[in-house]
């Protein structure tokens, strides 16, 4: 890396490029199957290391499922929420945000994040 920025190789772009065009967070392993449609020879372990880097340079930021191994999305994204699909494991974003959850915080709490979860059947596993 030269100066603390990564090379913009191709498969970092195939690989930003999965991230931007996915409906929501994505499995290391979504990436790396969507990515391969560009880098036929792209590896897993390349993949991984992409992730890390740009999840370190801010670019992308980790999206933490209860159970589950990490998803990730564009770390620039504004505040939203996540459906995830019972029978095709995808995550999908949802826009916008109910509001104050302050009066679900007990007495004395301080309410710093919160992160809400739907679950149920995309549109797609319904059919």
């Amino acid at each position: 890396m030269i100066l603390g920025l990564a090379r913009e190789t191709p498969q970092r772009k195939a690989i930003r490029r999965a991230i931007e065009e996915a409906p929501g967070p994505v499995a290391p392993n979504e990436v790396h199957e969507a990515a391969k449609r560009e880098i036929a020879r792209l590896g897993v372990a390349t993949v991984y290391r992409t992730l890390r880097d740009m999840s370190e340079a801010g670019e992308i930021k980790a999206v933490e499922l209860p159970g589950e191994p990490a998803r990730y999305e564009l770390a620039h994204l504004e505040h939203h929420h996540h459906f995830r699909c019972r029978k095709c494991q995808r995550v999908f974003d949802i826009e916008g945000c109910p509001g104050s959850l302050q009066s679900l915080v007990p007495e004395g709490f301080t309410l710093e994040d919160h992160d809400i979860v739907l679950r149920g059947l995309c549109a797609h596993c319904q059919d």
